[in-house]
């Protein structure tokens, strides 16, 4: 049975690729706003990991703990080789529909 994701499933999945051996939730949050200047929840970004984590594209491991965190160790993410299909099948599908679009014209401009 073919996965398929959300557009904000997308877009965490992406994030997690992007920032590589730096995925974890605050660091996704901001990398979303620094790039397309959207404000997402930090529970919304774990929600959705964790989905991601279940359905196999991503998984998770403990980084140390540090003082600057008061002790406690961040939840990092890593993408696996089926999240990297996926992103591919997901970009070659949206390549095919653009192609498939008039060219896009502004009125009243």
């Amino acid at each position: 049975m073919k996965k398929y994701l959300g557009e904000f499933e997308e877009l965490v999945l992406s994030m997690v690729s992007i920032l590589n051996d730096d995925a974890y939730g605050n660091a996704i949050v901001q990398k979303i706003d620094d790039a397309l200047g959207r404000t997402v929840s930090l529970s919304a970004v774990h929600v959705t990991l964790y989905r991601l984590e279940d359905k196999g594209l991503v998984r998770s491991h403990h980084g140390e703990a540090t003082a600057k965190r008061g002790g406690r160790r961040k939840r990092l993410f890593q993408i696996t080789n089926t999240g990297k299909n996926m992103l591919r099948d997901m970009q070659s599908q949206r390549l095919k529909v653009w192609k498939l679009l008039p060219t896009l014209k502004i009125v009243g401009i």
